[in-house]
């Protein structure tokens, strides 16, 4: 008898339906699985067949062939193991005919038939309510993941026996997904905590009303990490739709940073500098997601940034340019969606003193460039905004914490948001004025002559490329737009030319 069973597979964040056909016939008992299972898929065999003797079920003597239809597609992980154990009750008459038909399932099973949760699960709910699925049948604990989609029957399962006495018996229920759930975040650093450093948290603000990289240049101790690990918390809360593609990556990935319900709270990852290629970008052997696509909708912070390796580094141009990176293998290409701020932070030459009013660096000249150069200028020109930080003085030192806190500030980036998302709401894909593009620029970021002139002047003494050159824009219309004001201003274009100073050759501070 046939049986054929729907589950799905993950390509990058997206659920590809994957159909499970098992036939069993009679002849010399064997069991044959084609379909490009990978090593995890092949072992579901011994895994399967353990779980049914187990839980009381018998093992057909007969030849077993199960196909894992598109036979193109790689399959990957241990979700196959409850659709097979299923489908082999299915072929060998142990479960009604018809009983699966209009369900999606997936899951792993241990030996004893126990149901292990699986990664991946907000997708593959996301698609059966798209493809009108009757329900999902998932393992228990993937249940309360699956719930934030709202209007698909979802029935989670602790072990294999719940999931069969589900199918055979119509009076139970699937429960319905609730959609969204506000969790309640937890506890968040301030920006009241920051002892000095008024230039930097200015600029922050803008950063985080235009959504634009920066990168915080100063001597050890002046507040540098500080500053960056408080950013978040100016940031706007993600809406709904940047909250579901958000736990979708970390879904696909295995993270539970989520706990199983939607935050508004944008993601921050602070990988170390010794991190590889694939681990910041993603793929691998078995493609998932790095911590660029991990910091999707949030901010990507990267401490000792001269310390990374030039080629993770450079990997980084393309994917801030697109908001997406693609990664391509022999076998497949898979893009995951990165649109982040990337906050990064760094010494000014290698003893890190060269900036300090106490200390004296001890850095050759050919040694502070040589350290400036790991950092390219193409990427330079992709961080909109370079700040450079003074170390701090005793009265800072010996003070509180000062300033205004970070519910404040974040008040006015939502504000200047508000405007940007009026300003761009007939442009698919643009919510901030970092995202800009060529035609948007000329249409949005006009100027008078007072601002051309200041450009033109900057252009002339500090040799600005067409790329920095939009970036300068790009934070003045942010500056205007936390002024409120319409038209871009002398003073806004000033102050975005001064959050430039990398552009400034290094051997001007001799």
């Amino acid at each position: 008898m046939l049986a054929v069973i729907s589950t799905c597979t993950l390509t990058g964040i997206d659920a590809i339906p994957i159909t499970v056909e098992v036939d069993i016939t009679p002849g010399l008992p064997g069991f044959t699985m084609v379909g490009l299972p990978d090593s995890a898929v092949k072992e579901a065999r011994e895994r399967v067949f353990a779980a049914l003797k187990n839980s009381g079920f018998a093992i057909p003597s007969k030849r077993i062939t199960v196909n894992l239809a598109p036979g193109g597609i790689r399959k990957e992980g241990t979700a196959f193991d409850l659709p097979l154990a299923l489908g082999l009750l299915m072929a060998s008459e142990q479960l009604p005919e018809r009983a699966l038909e209009g369900f999606l399932m997936l899951g792993e099973l241990s030996l004893h038939g126990a149901l292990r949760p699986v990664s991946g699960v907000l997708s593959a709910a996301v698609h059966a309510k798209a493809s009108g699925c009757k329900g999902l049948i998932l393992p228990a604990g993937n249940r309360e993941e699956a719930s934030l989609v709202e209007g698909i029957g979802i029935f989670g399962a602790a072990n294999l026996l719940e999931a069969i006495a589900f199918l055979k018996q119509p009076e139970f229920q699937a429960r319905q997904g609730k959609g969204w759930i506000e969790a309640e975040d937890g506890e968040v650093l301030d920006f009241s905590e920051v002892k000095g450093q008024a230039h930097a948290k200015r600029a922050l603000e803008v950063a985080a009303a235009g959504s634009h990289n920066f990168l915080l240049v100063g001597s050890p101790g002046c507040g540098k990490t500080l500053l960056s690990r408080r950013f978040p918390s100016i940031l706007p809360p993600m809406n709904e739709a940047e909250a579901l593609e958000t736990t979708r990556i970390h879904s696909a990935a295995g993270i539970k940073r989520f706990h199983q319900v939607f935050s508004r709270q944008r993601p921050m990852r602070s990988p170390h500098h010794s991190i590889s290629l694939q681990a910041l970008i993603g793929g691998g052997s078995s493609s998932r997601p790095g911590e660029l696509s991990l910091a999707h909708n949030g901010v990507l912070f990267l401490d000792e940034f001269p310390e990374f390796h030039t080629n993770t580094l450079q990997s980084l141009r393309q994917p801030l340019e697109e908001g997406k990176v693609t990664v391509s293998r022999a076998a497949q290409s898979v893009s995951y969606p990165c649109r982040v701020i990337l906050a990064a932070a760094m010494n000014p030459c290698p003893c890190g003193y060269m900036m300090d009013r106490f200390r004296s660096c001890v850095c050759r000249m050919e040694e502070i460039v040589r350290y400036r150069a790991r950092i390219s200028g193409p990427l330079l020109d992709r961080i909109d905004m370079h700040l450079e930080l003074p170390s701090l003085e005793f009265s800072q030192l010996a003070g509180g914490g000062e300033g205004e806190g970070s519910g404040v500030i974040r008040e006015r980036v939502n504000g200047a948001r508000r405007i940007q998302t009026d300003r761009f709401r007939d442009d698919p894909g643009v919510t901030c004025n970092a995202h800009m593009g060529a035609a948007l620029l000329r249409k949005h970021c006009a100027l008078g002559a007072g601002p051309r002139g200041l450009l033109k002047q900057a252009v002339e003494t500090l040799g600005l490329s067409g790329r920095a050159f939009d970036r300068v824009l790009k934070v003045a219309r942010t500056l205007a737009d936390l002024d409120l004001s319409v038209p871009i201003r002398d003073q806004h274009v000033a102050e975005a030319l001064h959050y430039r100073s990398l552009d400034r050759d290094v051997r001007t501070y001799a």
